[in-house]
C-alpha cells in the first residue's frame, strides 16, 4: 500500500481513494473547483499569446478542458485518482511524481489539488520543469484561513471527549505560496487571493460538499466520537443567521512563468510596482 511515511502529512493511497469515491457525484459538490477553474480561464484570457499544449493537474470539471480545446490547445489531464484520470482520458499520477518529460507543455493549470500534495515544493519544481521556456503556470487551491467554522466546530466537539486531533490539514498563506514559486525557479511569479463565503443550513451539507469534491481531511488521527460529532453539529448551527451558517473559503492563486532569456526582469521585492495584469500581458 502506497501510504505516506510518518513524517509526511498525507496518505497518498487514501487521497486516491477519496478522489475515486468523489468521481460519481463530482458535479453536484465540486463548485469550488469549478469556480477556481473558471477564474483560471479568465486569467488565461488576459494573456496575449498563443498556447499549443496544456497539462491540467487535477480534474476540476469539464469546462476547463473543453474551453482549452475550443482555443485550439491540446490538453492532457493528470489526476491522483484512477477514475477521474480515466474519465478525462488522462494519466493517473501525483503532482510531486509527474511522469512527463522536461519542456513537454507551454501551459500548466491546476485547480484545487496542490494543497494536499506531500511535497509541494517538489511538485512546483516538476511543473516548472515540464514547461517549455516562457511557458505559463496558473494554479489555485484553498489556502490559510479557510473553513474557520468547521475548524471551530470540530475542535470544540473533540473537547467533549478530551481528544486533541487535527481535523483540517495545514494551510498555505499567500506569502508562503509566492515564496514557493520563487524557490521552484519560476520567473515573474505572483500569488494573490480571493475570499468566498458560502452559507450552509447545517454541518452535514458542508461535509457532503467536501467529501463529494475530494476535499475532506487526509490527516492521520482518531475519528471523532459520536458525542464529539453531536457537539460539533451544535456548535456549527449555533453560528447560524437566518437558518444558515456562513463558512469561508480562502483561495490562493498562483502565476508563474518558466524562465526564458528574453523575459523582462521583475521589479525589486517590496517595490509594489508589479501587478497581475502586467505579468499576464504579452511580453515584447
Amino acid at each position: 500500500m502506497d501510504s505516506a511515511p510518518a513524517d509526511t502529512p498525507f496518505d497518498r493511497a487514501l487521497r486516491r481513494v477519496r478522489r475515486d469515491r468523489a468521481a460519481a457525484r463530482w458535479a453536484e459538490h465540486a463548485f469550488l473547483q469549478a469556480h477556481m477553474a473558471a477564474e483560471l480561464l479568465e486569467r488565461l484570457a488576459m494573456v496575449q499569446r498563443d498556447f499549443s499544449r496544456a497539462l491540467i493537474l487535477g480534474y476540476a470539471g469539464e469546462e476547463l478542458p473543453e474551453r482549452l480545446s475550443a482555443m485550439g490547445i491540446d490538453t492532457v489531464t493528470a489526476d491522483p485518482g484512477y477514475r477521474l484520470a480515466r474519465g478525462a482520458g488522462g494519466v493517473q499520477c501525483d503532482e510531486d511524481r509527474l511522469p512527463f518529460a522536461d519542456a513537454s507543455f507551454d501551459l500548466v493549470l491546476s485547480a484545487g489539488t496542490l494543497d494536499t500534495v506531500n511535497d509541494l515544493p517538489g511538485a512546483l519544481a516538476l511543473i516548472r520543469r515540464s514547461l517549455k521556456p516562457d511557458g505559463l503556470f496558473l494554479g489555485a487551491f484553498l489556502g490559510s484561513g479557510s473553513l474557520p467554522m468547521l475548524r471551530r466546530a470540530m475542535m470544540e466537539g473533540d473537547l467533549t471527549g478530551d481528544i486533541s486531533a487535527p481535523r483540517i490539514h495545514p494551510q498555505i498563506d499567500i506569502r508562503a505560496a509566492g515564496d514557493l514559486l520563487g524557490r521552484a525557479g519560476f520567473a515573474l511569479q505572483v500569488a494573490d487571493g480571493e475570499t468566498l463565503t458560502v452559507r450552509y443550513p447545517g454541518l452535514m451539507r458542508l461535509v457532503s460538499d467536501l467529501r463529494g469534491s475530494a476535499s475532506s481531511s487526509l490527516l492521520r488521527g482518531p475519528p471523532p466520537t459520536r458525542m464529539a460529532l453531536a457537539a460539533a453539529h451544535a456548535v456549527f448551527e449555533a453560528q447560524q443567521s437566518e437558518g444558515k451558517t456562513a463558512e469561508t473559503f480562502e483561495i490562493v492563486y498562483l502565476t508563474g512563468w518558466a524562465p526564458a532569456p528574453d523575459q523582462p526582469k521583475p521589479a525589486a521585492r517590496g517595490s509594489g510596482t508589479a501587478s497581475l495584469a502586467n505579468v499576464l500581458k504579452k511580453r515584447g
